[in-house]
């Protein structure tokens, strides 16, 4: 496998700055590995006990920063339809409880839909899994579906014993894993749709009020139940 250090340039350091940033860590996403490159690379391997802390991508540091279905090798198709928004959801499930796309799928139909809805959902260990066929009209939000990509993880709520499902609050429930998986299938979406705005599903509220802001008050949903303003920078 291929290693990046000092020099290193292309698309894959770019990717693997844009995972620095995602961790907190600060850096340039300009695709070359320079010394603020290094510092974050070393700051990574320390804060996650990397041996060793040289400040070199290799394969325990790229897997680390790549968790499953999102290192730099994974690609996606792109659609033959005309991308305007890229839509993030949660599926509105409680925190720490697994969904599998088996079980969306059951959902979803029992709602009235033709299959899963969403066109990629980001399991809880960070994979990558794919529902309908990019090329395929989403259902996913009403009104905007012919000319987006949905995008969903697993989680969206609290998780409280007890409480009924329907008093469940909304949660930002994502693992450090769905984190990195979000951020880099974002960036990889971006990269593929550049003129695409990428949005939550709660962006899509009406503005009754006209200030051209979507404040809470204004909400018809939560969902995805954090704000996408962090991916501001894709």
């Amino acid at each position: 496998m291929e290693i990046y250090k000092i020099g290193s340039k292309g698309e894959a350091v770019k990717q693997i700055q844009k995972a620095l940033a995602g961790a907190g860590l600060a850096v340039v996403c300009d695709g070359i590995f320079g010394k603020i490159t290094m510092e974050a690379v070393i700051a990574f391997q320390k804060e996650n006990g990397l041996t060793p802390v040289d400040g070199i991508v290799g394969p325990a540091t790229l897997a680390k920063l790549m968790p499953k279905g999102t290192s730099t090798a994974f690609s996606i198709k792109k659609t033959k339809r005309r991308i305007t928004d890229i839509i993030v959801h949660c599926t509105a499930t409680p925190e720490g409880q697994e969904l599998t796309m088996k079980q969306l799928e059951e959902q979803h139909r029992k709602r009235g839909f033709n299959g899963i809805g969403y066109h990629y959902v980001v399991l809880l260990d960070g994979t990558i899994a794919p529902g309908r066929d990019i090329d395929t009209i989403g259902a996913h939000c009403s009104g905007y579906n012919a000319h987006s990509i949905g995008v969903s993880y697993v989680g969206g709520l609290e998780n409280k014993p007890g409480v009924p499902y329907k008093k469940l609050k909304a949660k930002d429930t994502r693992t450090a894993a769905q984190k990195e998986a979000l951020f880099n299938l974002l960036s990889l979406l971006k990269k593929t749709y550049p003129n695409a705005v990428i949005k939550g599903h709660r962006d899509y509220s009406p503005d009754k009020n006209g200030d051209g802001l979507i404040e809470p008050w204004e909400w018809i949903k939560s969902c995805p139940s954090f704000s996408v303003e962090e991916y501001k920078g894709i």
